[in-house]
Parts: structure tokens; sequence; C-alpha cells
């Protein structure tokens, strides 16, 4: 037998005519100056809501420390004494609390059933329209409500549902005697909920019309050859088309699951609907402006929020592992 003789692996000898290599990080910090550069004046649009963000949403998070003492007011904003977890028992302890957490918890999660599916819904009707005169029509009157003020549609909400509003002149029509939709804690959350729809969906089914326009329709080609009918390229083609704006949008609308529209709840309840209408936000409201407990109010608002990172953070990595799709 001949031992094979192995030659020493030679690294080729960089060409004169070359130039010099630059590390990665470096080339990469050029890349950055040019386009900052070239870009400039687009990057300055960004300043004003950048300091939006830094002053209405960053800055205010320094004073959740007063959830861990004594705020009194006229003194310093970041409270006079350490109090440790007291206001974290007051809560915890607190049988309102848990019934208003109960209320959030309900309408976030009605509100998430109905408000979620149904703009995928009506994008895929409209989807199948051929009329392109019907098909605006449709998505103008749909989305209008979105840019209605929440004082507009709580008002509207409350002529229709009134004794002799629309919806009891209806009932009576039918021989029905009319009810006090308002006053009534049983009907609170339908009315909610109806209203959210009413004003959410049109919004949400621009967003998922524009994804489907960013399907290749060579796939509806190739499902059709294959013998697909419509319900089968809905089902294989344009759903998964559209599956990242899908679960981008149930991503953040499970990160607000827990910020119930204060606004809305605020200008619908009233003392009489309490049981079933009274939420986080409007308990702090009542708790910390209206009877000045602001350290109080300050630990439920904390803990409302852990509870909403927490929410978002688990459909991320829940989304991530089984679809391959999340925000970060």
């Amino acid at each position: 037998m001949t031992a094979q003789i192995r030659e020493p692996a030679t690294t080729a000898a960089p060409d004169p005519g070359e130039p010099p290599r630059t590390p990665k990080a470096a080339r990469h910090r050029s890349t950055w100056r040019k386009a900052f550069k070239r870009d400039w004046q687009l990057y300055t649009l960004a300043i004003l809501p950048l300091l939006f963000f830094l002053v209405f949403r960053y800055a205010p998070m320094l004073g959740n420390v007063i959830a861990f003492r004594k705020f009194v007011p006229g003194g310093s904003i970041y409270g006079e004494t350490w109090v440790g977890l007291r206001y974290v028992k007051l809560f915890v302890n607190d049988p309102n609390f848990w019934e208003v957490f109960g209320n959030t918890m309900a309408l976030g999660a009605l509100s998430l059933v109905f408000t979620f599916p149904l703009p995928i819904v009506l994008a895929l009707l409209l989807n199948e329209v051929r009329s392109r005169y019907f098909k605006r029509f449709v998505q103008t009157v749909s989305y209008l409500p979105h840019f209605l003020s929440i004082v507009i549609v709580a008002g509207m909400v409350m002529q229709l549902v009134s004794l002799e509003g629309t919806v009891n002149q209806v009932v009576r029509a039918f021989g029905g005697d009319a009810v006090s939709f308002i006053q009534e804690p049983g009907w609170f959350r339908t009315i909610y909920v109806s209203s959210e729809v009413w004003q959410t969906v049109g919004w949400g089914t621009i967003l998922y019309l524009a994804a489907l326009t960013t399907i290749d329709s060579q796939l509806y080609e190739a499902a059709r050859i294959d013998g697909a009918n419509r319900w089968r390229q809905t089902w294989h083609v344009t759903l998964p088309g559209i599956r990242p704006t899908m679960i981008t949008l149930l991503i953040l609308n499970t990160g607000t699951f827990m910020a119930v529209g204060f606004e809305k709840v605020l200008l619908l309840y009233n003392p009489l609907t309490y049981p079933t209408a009274d939420v986080v936000s409007t308990y702090l409201y009542r708790v910390g402006l209206v009877s000045n407990n602001f350290s109080y109010a300050a630990a439920i608002g904390l803990f409302e929020s852990i509870i909403g990172l927490t929410l978002i953070l688990s459909a991320n990595a829940i989304s991530r592992r089984a679809v391959g799709t999340s925000l970060w």
C-alpha cells in the first residue's frame, strides 16, 4: 500500500488589483450613512412621531413608581413614602376589581371573536365581486364609520336603543313591548360589541383587500388546472396568501385585549349597567381621578399592562412556533 500524501492547504494570494476588504460592520455603517445622506428628508419625517412616543408613551412610564409609593397631590410626582406592595394587596383583595376584571375579559374576548374574523370574511366576499362600482360602494359604506368620533358613535347608539328609538319602534311594530336596552345590564355587551363591529369591520377589510392584491395570479391558474373550485382556491391559495397579515393583526388585537375602549364604555354605561359594563379602564378613572387615589389606580394599571404584555408576547411566540410568522 502506498501512503497518500496530503498537500497543505494554501490560501490564494489576494489579487493586487482588488480593493482591500473592509469588515462587515464597517460596510454596514458606510451603507447606512449613504442611505441617510441620500434620503435625509424622509428620515426627518420620523422626528415628530418619535417625539410623540417619547413624550406621551415612554416618559409617563416613569410614573408607575407611585404604584409602590404613597402619592400625595401637590407633592412629588414620584410619591412621598415607600409602601411596597400595599396597593397590590388592596386590589387583590378588592371584590370590585375582580368584577371589573371579569367584565374586561368578557368584552375583550367577545370583541376579538367578532371583530377579527368578520373583516376577513367581508374581504373574501368583496374579492369575488366583479362589479367595480358595487365593490367601491360597499367599501365606502363599510369603512366610513371608522372616521366617526366616539362621541358621535355613542350618541347614535343611544338614540337607536332608547325607549323611543328605532330599535324599539321596530319591536313595537311586531307587537312587542319597548325595552330599555341602555339600562339593562344583560344588553350592554351586545350593544357594545355590535357598535364595535359596525365601526371597525370596514377598516379592517381594507387591510385584507390590500393583502389580497399581493397574491400571484398564477397560483389561481395552477389551482384551476388541478381542478380546484372557488372554495378550494380560497382555502388553499387565498387564505395562505393573507396569513401573514392575519397573524400580525391577531397579535396586535391580542395585545390590546385588556384595553377595552375606555371612551365608548364611559359614554354608554351608567350605574345600572355596572355589573356587566364596568371595565378596568373605567374603574381606574373613578378610583384615580374621581376619588383621587392615584397610587391605587397606578397599581391596577400596572397590573393590567403586565397582563397585556404577557398576552402579546405569548401570542407572538405561539405564532412563531406554529405558523412561522411573528412580529419579531
